[in-house]
């Protein structure tokens, strides 16, 4: 059996887990391309393997500073969190600056003694952070492609960096591996046997010549069965927990 690398194998694949060319599948191309699209939006929202988390940095020019968002590309599917690249321990104009004067200070007893208590003020410096400074506020909706930064204009400088933490779709595309995945292919398979169904049941009852009869009620209703039954593996097998995500 080859294992599909492209759209239209996969296509082919999926149909010949149905019958074709064995048994006549009533669905036309574009419905089939339709059903395609609709399990990979299925397979991006829920799977674990249908995205994957990136760090995607911009750099703040005049139009940053003055709209306060920037545009993300469109195969961004939600963003988590915005912050500067630095850690503002380390920011030379930080009143938090606590690593340079342990470097200066302190740096040849770090290889004598245990960092406990390195470790614990530092995590009290992050805290002290949060509490008095907090972290940039953001909005971001995958439909208009903007994360909206809600901060001061003075906070944003041209030429200084946003990294943004967020969740990409992963193309088939470009990574042809997606089409080999084995729940995206039965649950394709079921869609376009459900749109087979759909069709069918225009002619429901109808005799053919040797009292054949059209069933696609019966077509329509095992793979419905079939989808309810994908769908909750997907939710309980395949899915992350769930977290926080803007978009």
């Amino acid at each position: 059996m080859a294992v599909p690398t492209t759209r239209d194998e996969f296509k082919e694949y999926c149909l010949r887990s149905l019958g074709k060319p064995v048994i006549e599948i009533n669905v036309d191309d574009t419905q089939v391309d339709d059903r395609i699209d609709q399990a990979l939006r299925f397979y991006w929202d829920y799977h674990f393997d249908g995205t994957e988390k990136i760090y995607y940095k911009h750099e703040i020019d005049a139009n940053t500073v003055s709209n306060k968002y920037i545009d993300l590309p469109e195969n961004i599917i939600g963003a988590v969190k915005l912050f500067p690249i630095g850690d503002p321990n380390t920011s030379s104009g930080d009143i938090f600056n606590i690593r340079y004067q342990i470097a200066l200070n302190d740096l040849y007893t770090l290889t004598n003694v245990a960092l406990i208590d390195y470790y614990m003020t530092m995590e009290h410096l992050a805290l002290v952070q949060e509490l008095l400074v907090g972290k940039p506020q953001i909005r971001y909706n995958r439909h208009r492609n903007r994360l909206h930064i809600d901060e001061t204009a003075g906070d944003l400088e041209v030429g200084q960096y946003l990294l943004v933490e967020a969740y990409e779709l992963v193309d088939p595309a470009t990574y042809t591996d997606v089409w080999a995945d084995r729940w995206l292919q039965y649950y394709t398979s079921q869609l376009i046997k459900r749109q087979w169904g759909t069709n069918l049941t225009k002619f429901e009852g109808l005799q053919l010549p040797g009292g054949v009869t059209f069933n696609g009620r019966q077509i329509y209703d095992e793979a419905q069965a079939e989808i309810t039954k994908l769908e909750e593996e997907m939710i309980s097998n395949y899915s992350l927990p769930v977290m926080d995500m803007i978009g």
